[in-house]
């Protein structure tokens, strides 16, 4: 069983790492070897890439949300399942919580995981000040795990010449080029990255990136680097333990479609390992909600892009409307949220009503209205929470709504300030912050359990 691994890592963002890892992916994934991926960090959409677009099984590793046990867990088991895991780090890799530690960031997961780590370098500009780049990422890699460099945007004829300079004077290889091609690149909006069915000839560019990478790259270099990878399979024993004794499967009505589709893949296993069935509809598409469902979860995305399409579906909005007021069991998160509300304002066609399950109403805002992580603490009892638990959970939204709700204290990790939100009112827990339910199982023990309440009605 392979425990083969490593580590896309760069100086910072925009340096490549999401085009690099892709093309390494389909490379890998060409010649034969099976692919996993992971994305460090709370991002959704690039777990998307490795998936929609290369069809590469990908989860979110964050060592913010989970503890080390958990991600050695995770890690061991994407291993066991594949031939080499590809890691995708985040922003810089020393770069951790506010900016200022490097607590949760990339090289932590790494550390963590004893994971080693090729560095991209975007060298466009440089000549031998890369080298001093390089000694200085060495210089805080305390624990040696740097194992190779790429260098991105440069010509092939002038890394043939610096090459052998860097591992002379850095003691680490070269290991591959990415020669300048802006037609590689990858679009992005206010949320990061585009979808990526929102990328034209994506797979094309995809496809061209990895014949250039394969090119100019010594792949058996990089697989080498990644089976050198320490042996932590015993990890994964951690992820059996669940509830004992499942003889109901209650129907969980997940919305996946255009406009919802941001979840954490340990989220819906969290629920699958306490004996729920998932099944996916669409609020824009569908009229009705899976047959027979005891439990709603309405996750993130960008509803505000598909406004029309959604305020259309009046059987949809009123199913689900009829469905809260019989008390069926609902999470909701960020855009989610914004669906619950009564509208959601978009420059581009108006105010348009959704469900109508509270009174609110979302606007676009001309800046970032919450970014980051937050650890959130119960201010009394609820449904799925009780006074004083807490959750970790993520935001990052431009919309802000007339009633966020004040049922959980959120508090940033590094300056402590503070703030409340969501909203709990009977069977429904939801508002902006994107949870991160492993944090408190307990929310999803509640829940599940409502749900076999609500089918046994």
């Amino acid at each position: 069983m392979s425990m083969n691994r490593l580590m896309i890592g760069a100086v910072g963002s925009n340096s490549g790492k999401t085009c690099i890892t892709c093309a390494l992916m389909a490379s890998f994934k060409e010649s034969g070897l099976k692919v996993a991926g992971a994305k460090c960090g709370p991002d959704y959409i690039d777990p998307m890439f490795h998936e929609k677009v290369l069809g590469v099984p990908s989860i979110n590793l964050d060592p913010f949300f989970s503890e080390k046990k958990e991600l050695r867990a995770l890690t061991a088991a994407s291993c066991r399942e594949s031939d080499i895991l590809i890691i995708e780090g985040v922003m810089g890799l020393f770069d951790g919580l506010g900016g200022i530690t490097s607590e949760a960031s990339s090289y932590d997961l790494a550390v963590k995981t004893d994971t080693p780590i090729i560095l991209v370098i975007d060298a466009k500009g440089m000549g031998i000040t890369v080298i001093s780049v390089i000694k200085g990422m060495l210089l805080a890699d305390k624990k040696h795990l740097i194992k190779g460099v790429i260098l991105n945007k440069i010509s092939r004829s002038y890394a043939d010449v610096i090459s052998p300079l860097i591992k002379e004077q850095t003691g680490i290889p070269v290991c591959g080029v990415m020669p300048f091609d802006d037609s590689f690149g990858i679009e992005s909006r206010h949320l990061g990255l585009n979808l990526p069915y929102e990328v034209k000839e994506l797979k094309e560019k995809i496809r061209a990136a990895s014949k250039k990478i394969k090119e100019n790259t010594d792949m058996d270099l990089i697989l080498k680097i990644s089976s050198e990878a320490k042996d932590i399979r015993s990890a994964d024993e951690y992820l059996k333990i669940c509830p004992k004794d499942i003889k109901h499967k209650p129907i969980l009505a997940v919305a996946k479609d255009e406009a919802f589709c941001f979840y954490y893949k340990e989220n819906l296993r969290l629920f699958e390992r306490f004996g729920v069935q998932i099944e996916y509809f669409s609020p824009i598409h569908d009229e009705k909600l899976p047959e027979g469902c005891a439990g709603i979860l309405l996750g993130g995305g960008y509803p505000e892009l598909y406004l029309t399409g959604l305020s259309a579906n009046r059987k949809m909005k009123n199913a689900i409307k009829k469905a809260v007021e019989g008390e069926i069991p609902v999470l909701a998160e960020c855009g989610g949220f914004m669906y619950l509300q009564q509208t959601i304002s978009n420059k581009g066609v108006g105010k348009k009503n959704m469900s109508g399950v509270f009174a609110g109403d979302c606007q676009m805002k001309d800046r970032l209205v919450r970014f980051g992580y937050i650890c959130l603490t119960a201010k009394g009892d609820s449904a799925y929470l009780r006074k004083g638990e807490t959750v970790k959970a993520h935001e990052f939204h431009y919309y802000d709504c007339t009633d966020n709700g004040e049922i959980m204290k959120a508090v940033k990790p590094v300056n402590q300030r503070s703030y409340d939100c969501m909203k709990a009112e009977g069977n429904i827990l939801c508002g902006f912050p994107h949870l991160y339910y492993p944090s408190c199982p307990e929310i999803v023990r509640r829940f599940t359990d409502k749900m076999r309440e609500y089918d046994n009605e």
